[in-house]
């Protein structure tokens, strides 16, 4: 493990450069989207920059919510302090308030969030693997676990773990690369109700070998919230189902929905 490397003399936190590489990939991919919809490529920045705003004020804030009688406050950039779904919150209110301004507040938004999301989640538990800020498993013995003596948030000496960081950065990563996959060929919004299925499904399943507490009929408070996700994007992807007959396109409407019409338009979603 390696919470922090030095460069130049100056002490970088490793989780802190995975969480910023973690907004540089999705705005990336936010961007080559956005080209595809005929939508300014530079809205990519923006959206970047407003997302981490407001992801860092909710992930922050969530977490001095949850831990406010035991937390001294510290470097936000550090190796812990930081929960994703208050992240998750403060990002899409950022996003959705410079979206308005944008006119922008459309199923063709919240899809292109859907892999970008996805994509962003997966490097960042790179960084909490790397740095071991706490986000690893319970105690086990099998062929791939290991420990985090070195980490921000320590083992015991000799104690070895599920090493759910990579878990959830695999899993993620699949899901981001599928949601990309498909982005031409389900009709709008249903890519975004994949996403939710699929975090949600990914985070309920790896909470029970990770160290969280139980706080309700034996789940943890992100089992609860992940049932959450996973049931809306059921509900959301049902409506489409139901209104359309079904989820993926007719082959003549293939990349054309989303795709460029004329210079600067958007065809209707």
């Amino acid at each position: 493990m390696k919470p922090e490397i030095h460069v130049l003399g100056l002490s970088i936190k490793t989780f802190g450069l995975f969480f910023a590489l973690n907004f540089a990939a999705w705005g990336l991919l936010a961007g080559r989207r956005l080209k595809e919809l005929g939508k300014p490529s530079d809205w990519a920045y923006e959206m970047v920059t407003v997302a981490l705003v407001g992801g860092l004020i909710g992930a922050r804030g969530y977490y001095l919510l949850q831990n406010h009688d035991s937390l001294s406050l510290g470097d936000v950039f550090g190796g812990s302090g930081l929960i994703w779904y208050g992240g998750l919150l403060g990002g899409v209110v950022a996003v959705l308030l410079w979206a308005k301004r944008k006119d922008f507040i459309s199923l063709a938004l919240l899809d292109l969030a859907g892999p970008c999301l996805a994509l962003g989640y997966a490097i960042g538990r790179i960084g909490c693997q790397v740095s071991g800020d706490g986000d690893y498993g319970k105690a086990w013995n099998g062929p791939w676990a290991m420990g985090y003596p070195h980490g921000t948030v320590p083992t015991a000496p000799g104690e070895t773990v599920h090493p759910t960081p990579i878990y959830e950065t695999l899993t993620m990563g699949l899901l981001a690369f599928a949601l990309w996959q498909l982005r031409d060929r389900v009709r709008p919004g249903v890519l975004f109700g994949l996403y939710l299925v699929g975090s949600g499904l990914e985070r309920f399943l790896v909470e029970f070998l990770r160290r969280n507490q139980d706080v309700l009929l034996g789940l943890t408070a992100a089992q609860l919230e992940a049932g959450s996700m996973f049931l809306a994007g059921v509900i959301w992807i049902a409506i489409v189902l139901r209104r359309h007959g079904g989820l993926m396109l007719p082959e003549a409407e293939r990349r054309s929905v989303g795709r460029v019409g004329p210079p600067g338009q958007l065809h209707p979603v």
